[in-house]
């Protein structure tokens, strides 16, 4: 029976036909190799067409089961980024929440608006409660011609109470060359409110001194990218990692040529440009994005104390440990009581507090977690110790202090 390998895929089939009850049958036998076991499918039919459709969809299956994810998805190119702009401007139309007096540097501003626009005013007569000081930044994407609308994120820098309803007026925003590329205008949106009264109480929802325009700035200056006398490109993963680079490099290789894609080190692969398309790159640049391969990602372990959340990567293992975890719990109850004295005697009524403490602790017995050759088995092991995610946070801890979490540990 010859035997064959898939290019692609750990897979090994072996096809042929036997004899079977004086009839002739169609035999497919398929061996999934994954850690060094092989695991043995065979089907035999007397109708071909029934083994041919059995093993593409087992095919299919395996395919969609190996998490193959774009190039573009994971990694970024270097021929062009984008740049980040700032500027400063005023954002008025406000109810009373504005700046107050206080922020002088908002009424200058205001004053040196006005004076620009030939307005000439007392500096004693302008009020900013109506008008707040906010920076404004925003990202000019790659490519942006003149024209091109962006978002933009305003922030307040003084003490205004909320920007709600306000419009931010004509600002330019600047890069850190100090050239200005853009020029961002236009009315708010916040996403909340903010409404108090004068005995000092109020309702807040979100964040009402940031605000957002979507499309509210123009680009007016361009970033001149040039494509054309570019010999080689850069790739650089999100997640610098040598076995994924590794990957990457051999699947550019294997698209465009053996030798034209080469890793410099664990987060970049330096690609040559063919000659045949020095004058097509952005035709060979979507070529080579679009190409999948199958990402390394490393066993972690991502704990968040303040929210009690674990996260943990599909590589996560542990070996086999045995844990017991009880909870200690203090109570301390404190109750005023009055102490009288004897009639007629010379004694003080006085407030005596009595204190009553009260310790508790959880009895647990001693719990085997073995270890598990999937990230499922590892979860089902965790969870039957049964405690609290907070709890399984500190036990995670002592787990990877004994040495027995094979994986990194992240607490943020």
């Amino acid at each position: 029976m010859p035997t064959n390998r898939h290019p692609d895929l750990d897979i090994e089939f072996l096809t042929g036909s036997g004899r079977s009850d004086k009839r002739t049958v169609n035999i497919i036998e398929m061996y999934l190799i994954k850690n060094s076991k092989r695991l043995l499918i065979r089907l035999v039919s007397n109708y071909p067409l029934v083994c041919s459709i059995f093993f593409m969809a087992l095919l299919l299956g395996f395919s969609d089961a190996a998490h193959a994810v774009r190039i573009k998805d994971i990694t970024s190119f270097n021929v062009a980024r984008q740049n980040q702009l700032i500027g400063y401007g005023l954002v008025a139309g406000l109810d009373g929440t504005g700046d107050t007096f206080k922020t002088e540097f908002t009424r200058q501003s205001q004053l040196s608006m006005l004076k620009k626009m030939g307005i000439v005013v007392n500096p004693d007569d302008v009020k900013v409660y109506n008008v707040a000081a906010v920076m404004v930044t925003a990202d000019l994407p790659a490519f942006a011609k003149a024209g091109t609308r962006i978002d933009v994120d305003i922030s307040s820098i003084g003490d205004a109470e909320t920007l709600q309803g306000g419009t931010l007026l004509l600002t330019p925003l600047n890069a850190p060359d100090g050239e200005v590329y853009a020029v961002a205008q236009g009315p708010l949106s916040i996403g909340g409110f903010s409404f108090g009264g004068a005995a000092g109480g109020g309702v807040q929802k979100n964040h009402p001194t940031v605000g957002k325009i979507q499309g509210g700035a123009i680009v007016e200056k361009e970033v001149r990218i040039d494509l054309v006398e570019r010999t080689s490109i850069q790739i650089s993963l999100n997640q610098p990692d040598f076995t994924t680079c590794l990957r990457m490099s051999q699947a550019i290789g294997n698209s465009i040529g053996r030798g034209m894609a080469e890793p410099i080190d664990a987060g970049t692969v330096k690609v040559k440009i063919p000659e045949n398309l020095s004058g097509n790159i952005v035709s060979f640049i979507a070529s080579i994005e679009n190409l999948e391969i199958i990402p390394d990602i490393m066993a972690k372990v991502v704990l968040n104390e303040r929210t009690g959340t674990i996260v943990m990567g599909e590589n996560v293992r542990i070996s086999t440990i045995a844990i017991a975890h009880g909870n200690l719990s203090i109570v301390i109850k404190e109750q005023p009581a009055v102490s009288q004295p004897l009639p007629f005697s010379s004694g003080k009524t006085v407030v005596v507090p009595q204190t009553e403490v009260e310790v508790k602790e959880q009895k647990s017995k001693l719990l085997l977690v073995p270890s598990g050759p999937t990230i499922g088995e590892v979860i089902r092991g965790l969870n039957a110790i049964g405690v609290s995610p907070r709890d399984l946070i500190a036990i995670i801890q002592a787990i990877k202090a004994a040495g027995a979490l094979q994986a990194e540990l992240q607490i943020i």
